[in-house]
């Protein structure tokens, strides 16, 4: 089977984003609406992993490259609940860029994971995000709005997505997109909760 390659994304956060979800409404109709709630384990020491928990799955992906304003993202762990203490030491910790703690059972079910080994870390900190994502194509592109609320606060996110840079360039001009910054859900995160000096996406 030919390898998957990695998409680059373009991301962005505001409180609202008027004539570009209008435009988005305009020229594609809404495909499909996806719900979640996942859980982010957040750390100080590191912006290139981006680790959460979905459906009892622990699933971390890594920034493989910023070019031209965009982000590609490549998946570098997916696994269940229970884990063993030997996953969470040698692939979980090393995404975290902190030191593991001491293990105390060989098998962590969700709760014991992270009521014991991520509670107690002082660089860590998880967060609970709910989201409600539209999506859509544009310009071949996969595209999505979404409501997202990281810890209660409400923002939107507005998405693109494709393996071609210059689709997602067109698809930008064409959406009124252009004019936001590039916001992965790590620097969101960061910034809703206070870790990240830079003001919260309004």
């Amino acid at each position: 089977m030919a390898a998957i390659k990695p998409r680059f994304e373009f991301r962005t956060f505001a409180q609202d984003f008027g004539i570009v979800e209008r435009k988005m409404r305009a020229v594609s109709q809404v495909e499909r609406i996806r719900e979640s709630a996942e859980i982010y384990i957040i750390s100080r020491a590191s912006d290139e992993n981006n680790t959460k928990i979905r459906d009892q799955l622990m699933d971390i992906k890594v920034l493989v490259q910023e070019k031209q304003g965009l982000e590609q993202w490549n998946p570098r762990l997916k696994t269940a609940f229970p884990m063993k203490a030997s996953s969470i030491q040698d692939e979980v910790f090393p995404a975290f860029g902190v030191a593991p703690p001491q293990f105390q059972r060989e098998v962590y079910t969700l709760d014991q994971y992270l009521n014991e080994i991520i509670g107690p870390q002082p660089e860590l900190q998880t967060v609970h995000v709910y989201k409600r994502r539209f999506a859509f194509t544009i310009n071949g592109c996969i595209a999505e709005l979404g409501d997202v609320y990281i810890n209660g606060a409400m923002l939107r996110t507005a998405n693109l997505e494709s393996t071609d840079i210059d689709a997602i360039t067109h698809a930008k001009q064409e959406i009124d997109l252009k004019g936001y910054d590039n916001i992965n859900y790590l620097m969101a995160i960061k910034r809703v909760i206070g870790m990240a000096p830079e003001p919260i996406p309004w």
